[in-house]
């Protein structure tokens, strides 16, 4: 088959989902090549702003192809700057088609906006389209704001999610989370992200003092940084140390929130770490402790569980990780039941083996890719048919 993904956000912005779903596809022998339009935030970075290449090329990615062009987006302007960034993208995929031919499958990440344009797209040159889905209800509240919404991106990305071939998010909760927004009127399919199990593979862990928590996640409101560090102080057991890493995790916002613990002593800072980084990291410690309060699939959890250790973390994980053995789940913004599940699982004997094995069987590079390939076949096949 011949694929082009389209993401909704890549390079800088993160986008390792579709990195790692094209490199899956493409060992298996696939075609496969991105598109990719990032919009550019000022108030994110303005060394990103000003220095980020203002010509389109195309560049190699671990492997993989891919066409990148960044966009600046205008402060505040937000209808817009989602008009240029589609226009974008259909420029580019008509730049893409002139060098490469048209494709079977376009292979959108997250609706907004990369799935409503796959849409034009597939219009325009008569293809099918699927949508990965990533995003958290949680960011829609804060974009659109509550339920319903009458704001005018929903009626664009419900048509989106409509006409796709399939929409495929990354948990089945999603679908309930967003029907509130989105409703339900579309064909849907959950498939695992990718994790690299080869890398993140299962490591031994010997018993040692003190026992080590890692929190993988960026320093933001939705992960839970307050209610972590709450529970961490309120924990009996006292010989632990919390390890925390992550994009943001060593600013000065986070280095206060953490002199505001009772146990700031045995709190260790990070910030963000490479992929390397991350897995020394994970080999070092006993147990992941996520206070989220939103998630559609937390990667890093699954990583951290790849490598062979178990969690806590809240109702917010989606029932794919709770699997047996993987760790204990409490409920959101509970600062005290949350220590009471660290205490429990500092005493805790859990099957890292089975742990890493489950997270293989779910989200290893091939079996993803082949659920993929399954329904991307399957779109090809009833397009070809209509």
């Amino acid at each position: 088959m011949h694929i082009v993904e389209v993401p909704s956000f890549f390079i800088p912005y993160g986008g390792e989902f579709c990195l790692e779903q094209a490199k899956a596809l493409k060992a298996l022998g696939h075609e496969v090549r991105i598109v990719s339009n990032v919009q550019l935030s000022l108030t994110r970075s303005f060394k990103e702003f000003t220095s980020m290449p203002s010509t389109r090329k195309w560049i190699r990615v671990e492997g993989i192809e891919v066409y990148q062009s960044y966009q600046r987006g205008l402060p505040k302007m937000i209808r817009p700057n989602v008009k240029r960034w589609v226009c974008i993208v259909r420029s580019m995929f008509r730049d893409y088609v002139m060098q490469h031919g048209i494709p079977d499958i376009v292979h959108a990440h997250c609706a907004k906006w990369a799935g409503y344009a796959a849409m034009l797209i597939s219009r325009e040159y008569g293809i099918p389209y699927v949508i990965t889905e990533h995003m958290p209800a949680m960011n829609y509240e804060q974009e659109f704001g509550a339920a319903p919404s009458s704001t005018w991106q929903i009626g664009l990305l419900k048509e989106a999610y409509r006409k796709a071939a399939m929409v495929i998010p990354v948990a089945e909760e999603l679908v309930d989370q967003t029907a509130c927004y989105f409703g339900r009127d579309y064909r849907w399919k959950a498939v695992s992200n990718v994790i690299d199990t080869d890398f993140f593979h299962y490591s031994e862990r010997s018993s040692k003092q003190p026992f080590r928590f890692v929190c993988p996640a960026i320093f933001t409101w939705r992960k839970g940084y307050d209610v972590l560090l709450a529970a961490f102080g309120q924990m009996t057991q006292k010989q632990v140390e919390l390890h925390i890493a992550g994009y943001g995790t060593d600013s000065d916002d986070m280095r206060r929130m953490v002199n505001a613990c009772e146990a700031k002593d045995r709190v260790i800072l990070h910030g963000a770490l490479d992929k390397e980084g991350m897995r020394r990291l994970y080999e070092e410690c006993d147990a992941v402790a996520l206070a989220t309060r939103s998630e559609v699939q937390p990667l890093a959890l699954l990583e951290a569980m790849s490598t062979g250790i178990p969690y806590v973390s809240t109702t917010a994980v989606p029932r794919s990780e709770r699997f047996e053995e993987a760790g204990i789940i409490v409920p959101i913004d509970d600062a005290a039941a949350f220590a009471q599940a660290m205490d429990s699982m500092v005493t805790r004997r859990s099957n890292g083996r089975l742990i890493s094995e489950k997270v293989r069987q779910m989200a290893a590079p091939a079996v993803v890719a082949q659920q993929l390939e399954d329904i991307f076949r399957a779109a090809i096949g009833k397009h070809a048919c209509s």
